[in-house]
């Protein structure tokens, strides 16, 4: 991806946790670029140290050694600039869809009248419009897994990671998901770092895919996926490609 703004750059990055009697590696020598406005799928199996990249990736925890650069610049803490939806979407339960979904802006101070537009206007584009007085509760796994990410565009973050945003999902809301997310990119470009452990889900969604190995995380192989989208699941280079990375992921510990 030559003449692309990069957007994120982890150099060399090691992560090692510490206890009285030993030393536990998550992370290996991670080296990869972000570029802007790209959907890029982390993938791997599971255990293997996703999420510890990601939290890396996000400021929430240090490498042990190595740099991680945001813009070109040092990149160690929690920044505005990035935004992160997590498998468990963290709702709070008291609160509407319009008030979970402005939530973050209205911790930044943003005034009511322009956080209420914003988080209109990603609530309309997940789909939501209609239930934004209804609470958690009455709202489905997949409904609530829009509200997290309506909340989280609404921040207007540089940067959006997804740590296995998916996973607790049955399978035809998950693939119902996986079409709004793509459609979702497609209408608001923003740079995305998507970690998942299933294949379909990475070739479906990824501009690029990021093989990790087993735990401790190192990089195996970065695929570009050369796809229309929306992309089919039968379709032969999808298949073919899906295989590919299926023979060369390491088996979850």
């Amino acid at each position: 991806m030559d003449g692309k703004k990069i957007r994120l750059s982890l150099k060399h990055v090691n992560k090692k946790f510490y206890t009285k009697s030993e030393a536990f590696e998550a992370v290996k020598d991670v080296s990869l670029d972000v570029y802007d406005n790209e959907f890029l799928v982390v993938l791997g199996p599971g255990h293997c140290g996703k999420s510890v990249l990601l939290n890396i990736m996000d400021g929430l925890d240090a490498p042990t050694s190595g740099e991680v650069l945001l813009d070109g610049k040092t990149h160690n803490k929690p920044n505005r600039d990035i935004a992160m939806v997590f498998q468990k979407t963290g709702l709070m339960p008291w609160k509407t869809v319009m008030q979970n979904t402005e939530l973050g802006l209205k911790f930044a101070g943003v005034k009511k009248e322009k956080r209420r537009q914003a988080a209109q206007k990603y609530i309309d584009l997940v789909g939501l419009k209609g239930f934004e007085k209804h609470y958690p509760s009455q709202l489905s796994g997949g409904m609530k897994q829009r509200v997290g990410i309506a909340r989280a565009y609404a921040a207007d973050p540089q940067l959006l990671l997804m740590d296995e945003p998916f996973g607790a999902l049955d399978a035809q809301t998950r693939y119902a998901m996986e079409e709004e997310i793509s459609r979702l990119w497609e209408q608001d470009k923003r740079t995305v770092v998507f970690v998942t452990n299933n294949i379909e889900e990475a070739v479906y969604l990824g501009d690029r895919i990021v093989l990790l190995s087993g735990c401790p995380a190192t990089v195996k192989k970065i695929y570009e996926i050369d796809l229309s989208r929306p992309r089919n699941f039968v379709d032969p280079y999808f298949m073919e490609i899906r295989q590919e990375i299926a023979e060369n992921t390491d088996l979850a510990l």
